[in-house]
């Protein structure tokens, strides 16, 4: 996959229409984390350092189900932009109209317009061609750093890309440069941990994997769906009945292209779902009918800790237990600070395990954290994201 990357771009006196991630938390009119914010900064510097270069920038913000809805402005977002940016933001007053296209107009070199959020028309989720074009109109280059939109046809992350010549960002560039070697060519022994709660929303992604791994680890709650498959008690645990027969084809497409699977030996279990519940030590496979598996246990951890002294590439997408409860984090903390210290490329990919090495201060000793939580998703699953399409050579 070789993208068509602004690097390659002649910028100069040229307005830049971008598509940025900036769907950030917000509380009490301020932004709580500008992680994605920051993230799009270099691409944005490096568009503005060119000469007589501007910007008009796009992106959506929460889910205003294609209405103007005063909650959802880019306002506040603007706000922390500026700030980051170090250089004055321009909040458009809508999307499109004369009006907007008189400020975009009105643009002189190294300056910045922010346009409302383009969900505020439905046109943009249905990519209408219409919309698509008046968007583009605002600009001589399209620009997408949004990956986290990446898996989405919409007007501004592929439908602006038909009318106009169409680059990626830094941020695109790097997604896809750690991403794209683990469906294709990866450095072995390649290892995947996959975590999570349901079979359902990541069998797809182990499937895709299997074509490619050494091994495989299953923790989190889809763990225990396979446990039962192979015949084992799992208490009160978390299960997807209807998914036994996909965990089983699984397990034998596995074992038939040699793949090493790691599933849960031993298990830290509660009595019932919640915060304050005691812990219990489970040393065996088998949970006895009054606990539920809450967290992998030391043998377990041991047994992943093990596969990844030798890896030479790893993906993580998911955690190992319910790590948002203290009690029950120490697998999800185990595996994120042996990744940190792997000698691998390591890519960490989905919003809980990016969570978790952010609540482990692990983030920058990773290869590489995903922005893009269901993009990264369907990207492992080896599925084409139109965003990442509309801007391949």
């Amino acid at each position: 996959m070789v993208l068509n990357t602004i690097r390659e771009a002649d910028l100069k006196n040229k307005r830049v229409l971008i598509r940025v991630d900036f769907n950030v938390p917000l509380k009490d009119g301020k932004v709580t984390d500008a992680t994605r914010i920051v993230a799009a900064l270099p691409t944005i510097n490096y568009i503005l350092s060119q000469p007589g270069a501007s910007l008009v920038v796009m992106s959506h913000f929460g889910r205003p189900k294609g209405k103007k809805n005063p909650d959802f402005s880019m306002v506040p977002v603007g706000k922390k932009f500026e700030e980051l940016l170090g250089k004055p933001v321009k909040v458009a007053s809508d999307v499109i109209g004369p009006e907007v296209k008189k400020e975009v107009e009105a643009l002189k070199p190294g300056e910045v317009l922010l346009l409302e959020n383009c969900r505020f028309y439905p046109d943009e989720e249905a990519n209408n061609p219409e919309f698509a074009k008046e968007l583009a109109s605002y600009g001589d280059i399209y620009v997408n750093d949004a990956f986290g939109t990446a898996h989405r046809a919409h007007a501004s992350t592929e439908g602006v890309a038909h009318y106009l010549p169409a680059y990626a960002g830094f941020l695109i560039e790097k997604e896809v440069k750690f991403m794209a070697p683990l469906l294709e060519n990866p450095d072995k022994p390649f290892v995947a941990i996959i975590g999570g709660s349901k079979v359902s929303s990541k069998i797809s992604v182990l499937e895709s994997l299997v074509k490619t791994c050494d091994t495989i680890v299953i923790g989190g709650g889809m763990a225990y769906t396979f446990l039962k498959v192979q015949g084992h008690a799992i208490g009160k645990s978390l299960v997807e009945d209807d998914f036994l027969d996909t965990a089983k084809n699984f397990l034998a497409a596995a074992a038939k292209k040699g793949v090493n699977v790691i599933l849960p030996v031993d298990h830290i279990c509660a009595d019932n779902f919640a915060e304050d519940a005691k812990p219990v030590t489970v040393d065996a496979i088998d949970i006895p009918e009054n606990l539920m598996g809450m967290d992998i246990g030391p043998k377990t951890t041991k047994a992943i800790v093990d596969a990844l002294a030798t890896a030479k590439s790893v993906v993580w997408n998911g955690p190992m237990g319910v790590f948002e409860f203290a009690s029950f984090a120490k697998g999800t903390e185990a595996v994120a600070k042996a990744l940190a210290a792997s000698k691998a490329i390591t890519v960490v990919g989905g919003g809980d395990s990016v969570a978790a090495i952010n609540k482990f201060g692990l983030a920058d000793k990773i290869s590489h954290v995903s922005t893009g939580g269901g993009a990264s998703l369907e990207f492992l699953e080896g599925k084409t994201l139109p965003g990442i399409k509309a801007l391949e050579k």
